[in-house]
């Protein structure tokens, strides 16, 4: 695949896959959004070997999803937090949740319910202007000359 090409080009979808395309980096986001912030609880919770650990921290750090914070000088100890940038990504991930459920959903499954209520949630998406599921609009990528302003 070449990177370069997709990273800079006009596809939204590719840019985004590029950061955080691969299996880990979405676990560890999931778990940072359920509140894990320290290198141990994602190492417990994902069972992840210690080094793809630290380079998928490394690159979701530098993309801008989480923040390292220091919570100990000694011994240096340091927590990871989600961003605006990383908040931003848990309805999709969400979303891609209830998709495995409902088209891999074989066995048992976990479920995401409202924190306060305890009700079982069922994640969509919508267009935030007319609040039609995207699912039902027929959708189409436009090239950036196409929606550029008139002139």
């Amino acid at each position: 695949m070449d990177i370069e090409k997709y990273s800079a080009g006009p596809c939204p979808l590719a840019r985004a896959l590029l950061r955080v395309g691969d299996t880990w980096s979405m676990m560890i986001l999931r778990d940072a959004g359920f509140g894990a912030t320290r290198f141990d609880q994602f190492r417990t919770s994902l069972g992840i070997a210690p080094n793809i650990l630290t380079r998928r921290l490394t690159a979701l750090t530098e993309d801008g999803l989480l923040e390292k914070r220091r919570y100990s000088q000694r011994p240096p100890r340091d927590e990871y937090v989600l961003t605006e940038r990383g908040r931003d990504l848990l309805p999709i991930l969400s979303a891609l949740g209830a998709w495995g459920r409902r088209h891999f959903g074989e066995g048992c499954l976990n479920v995401m319910t409202d924190g306060a209520t305890g009700a079982e949630i069922e994640p969509i998406v919508i267009d935030r202007v007319s609040g039609t599921p995207l699912a039902e609009l027929e959708l189409r990528m436009v090239a950036p000359e196409e929606n550029a302003p008139p002139r």
